[in-house]
């Protein structure tokens, strides 16, 4: 994987003091990791042509080319061909729409199913290096869209914004009963005792926890909302659900009634962000999944 990024320094860049291609680049999010790499990369960073160093100055007019440059590859990711639906890519990122029951990363148990195997088999097949950088996280049966950064540079600005909540994420969720036409849960969540993967409403312990959900249907005793979170605890959107009372069915750990569906019904429907390099807005939606859809009748969907 290459990618090369040019910057036309202004006077705007420069401001008052100087200004050094290593101040430069940290204001535009490269890590310290990518500034290391970038250092031991050959030509990994030309001013005006030519190999320059981190902490050579710049002056307004300069052009600074940028060489990421990537052949190492995640080799312990078994390379296997798994669903991966592709709704976006290009230079910087992918956007997934990931399936029911896999989960995202390898683990005991877990070494050749998950969406880093199916991941590391679209990018084999291309015939293009491939390292495992998944920026937001999705429960193993939990469907919807999941970004990939292709590069350390993208990945350290998607992980940034992840973090100071840039990146927006809907979710729709098929709840047991009819709740309020809109609403906010704020209760704090912690580990349940004696549990490794349980969590519980916990005012003592707990660290807070803020869902917000409208209602958009119901039929026949369930219904569907939409769900967007201030914070991103662990099972929040299911633990919160079913403290309101209104338990997402299918879910193992907090509704196990598999009448209608055999996993948590839950699914990440629209993600909405800037892009990390370019800054132009990006919006995606995944369509509610068919084992979903199936407590309603077309009719009642065809509404929405």
């Amino acid at each position: 994987m290459s990618r090369e990024l040019t910057y036309l320094i202004t006077e705007e860049n420069i401001g008052t003091s100087p200004l050094t291609i290593h101040g430069f680049l940290k204001g535009r999010g490269y890590s310290h990791a990518v500034l290391v790499s970038l250092k031991k990369t050959p030509e990994g960073i030309l001013k005006n042509g030519v190999w320059a160093r981190v902490h050579d100055t710049l002056s307004p007019g300069d052009r600074l080319l940028v060489r990421l440059a990537e052949e190492k590859t995640s080799d312990h990711i078994v390379p296997r061909p798994l669903p991966f639906p592709v709704i976006y890519e290009d230079e910087d990122l992918l956007i997934v729409n990931k399936p029911a029951n896999m989960p995202i990363h390898p683990s005991q148990g877990n070494y050749e199913n998950t969406l880093a195997n199916a991941a590391a088999w679209y990018f084999c097949q291309k015939g293009e290096s491939f390292v495992y950088r998944c920026i937001n996280r999705l429960d193993r049966d939990t469907t919807g869209l999941l970004i990939l950064a292709k590069h350390t540079y993208s990945a350290a600005l998607l992980s940034r914004m992840v973090t100071v909540r840039k990146i927006h994420r809907e979710y729709l969720a098929v709840t047991k009963g009819v709740p309020d036409v809109s609403g906010i849960v704020d209760a704090p969540i912690g580990r349940k005792d004696g549990s490794t993967i349980e969590r519980q409403i916990d005012f003592v312990h707990g660290e807070t926890a803020r869902t917000h959900y409208e209602l958009l249907t119901s039929e026949d005793g369930y219904s569907l909302v939409r769900i967007w979170l201030d914070t991103g605890r662990t099972h929040q959107i299911r633990v919160h659900m079913k403290y309101l009372g209104y338990p997402l069915p299918g879910d193992f750990l907090y509704c196990p009634d598999y009448t209608k569906i055999r996993r948590q019904a839950l699914h990440s429907y629209r993600l909405s962000f800037l892009h990390p390099i370019s800054q132009k807005p990006l919006s995606f939606t995944a369509s509610l999944p068919d084992d979903m859809r199936a407590f309603f009748s077309a009719s009642t969907l065809e509404q929405l």
